[in-house]
């Protein structure tokens, strides 16, 4: 089990740890329901540093990503970013990655769990392009994220640049804490916040600063359990639950970061053809009608023929319901539809709704 620089001091301050890609991490200091709720209200810091870090540069950086990426990088200014999908040939997920333009480089986040099959992947594809460099930095970057409504108030205490300045999806590199940070208006949460990456020897000076300059705003810490639940509710997509090598962009709902006017790119063909076909699989959003926790990879039914399973599900705690997200046949698709979910083989009714379950922040 790999830990990230803060492990000691998650340990220190009573979180439970857990093995989660590889690494120990908190999955929970408080209830998770009490920190879901401090992000949905005030504000929470999570510690993210599993995840990897890549720097692409060289003068064929752009059409390197371009070529790997579903997306349309090149409509990327400096100082923006732009969360993307890399693919096999058969359309299914390598990974989804989020890209940030900076001005010599781009600077890729990458799944914690697929770190290795992600580099091996990317430095494969980039000995095709005569001048591109795809160094991992994971190691010397410490990668943080505070989110919520106070995140801003928040941070601002420790910056020296006012975030005011910074757009939704757009970044910049200041000082905070006194140490140089690439900063992006960036997270996975459903609300407004910030990821921050800076010297990882900075690590838990940085997390106690943050810590004390938010306590006045209701500040949390918070564990994977509260990720999970935040991301879920606003429908945002986890690799190895809604993405996998076996669900591709388009049967995930995801078909908006999908570009295929902008010319080649791996997977194009075979996506392409599925969307002219229409994919025979596609995300739908599960309202629980019985009592009952839909779990992932529990079969969703309809008069007792399989039409898919669950991907995520659980309680979601700002809606207050038990809900799911799941993989189903394309024709079974329709709103307000009662389906049956297998819980231990005892059928439970569920009610296909609207995505999200929670609207977040920067839709509304």
């Amino acid at each position: 089990m790999k830990r990230t620089v803060l492990y000691e001091t998650h340990v220190q301050m009573g979180a439970r740890m857990v093995p989660f890609a590889g690494y120990e991490m908190p999955v929970q200091y408080d209830s998770p329901k009490a920190e879901h709720r401090a992000v949905r209200e005030a504000v929470g810091l999570f510690d993210i540093d599993h995840m990897g870090q890549v720097v692409v540069s060289g003068f064929d950086a752009l059409p390197f990503l371009q070529y790997i990426a579903t997306n349309d990088i090149s409509t990327v200014g400096v100082d923006e970013s732009q969360y993307a999908i890399m693919c096999y040939a058969d359309g299914g997920t390598v990974d989804d990655i989020f890209v940030y333009r900076r001005p010599s480089d781009y600077f890729v986040v990458i799944n914690a769990s697929n770190r290795s099959k992600d580099l091996t992947w990317m430095q494969t594809h980039a000995a095709a392009f005569a001048d591109v460099t795809v160094a991992d930095v994971s190691d010397k970057t410490c990668m943080l994220a505070v989110q919520g409504p106070q995140a801003q108030a928040t941070l601002q205490h420790l910056s020296e640049t006012d975030l005011n300045t910074i757009p939704f999806h757009g970044s910049t590199v200041t000082a905070i804490n006194g140490v140089p940070t690439f900063i992006s208006a960036t997270g996975y949460t459903g609300e407004y916040g910030y990821e921050l990456y800076f010297p990882a020897e900075h690590a838990v000076d940085m997390w106690h600063a943050i810590l004390e300059a938010g306590e006045t705003y209701g500040i949390k810490p918070c564990g994977l359990a509260a990720r999970d639940s935040l991301r879920f509710e606003a429908c945002l997509a986890l690799y190895g639950h809604e993405l996998t090598a076996d669900i591709s962009p388009l049967e995930a709902g995801l078909g908006f970061f999908v570009k295929f006017d902008k010319g080649a790119f791996l997977g194009r063909d075979a996506l392409l053809k599925q969307k002219l076909e229409k994919p025979e699989r596609r995300l739908a959003c599960l309202e629980m009608v019985d009592k009952g926790v839909p779990r992932e990879g529990y079969p969703v039914e309809t008069d007792g023929d399989r039409i898919g399973f669950i991907t995520t599900g659980m309680y979601a705690p700002t809606a207050d319901i038990y809900a799911a997200m799941a993989l189903i046949a394309r024709d079974a698709y329709e709103l307000d539809r009662e389906v049956d979910v297998m819980i231990r083989g005892t059928p439970k009714k569920a009610r296909i709704v609207r995505r999200p379950f929670y609207t977040p922040a920067y839709r509304r």
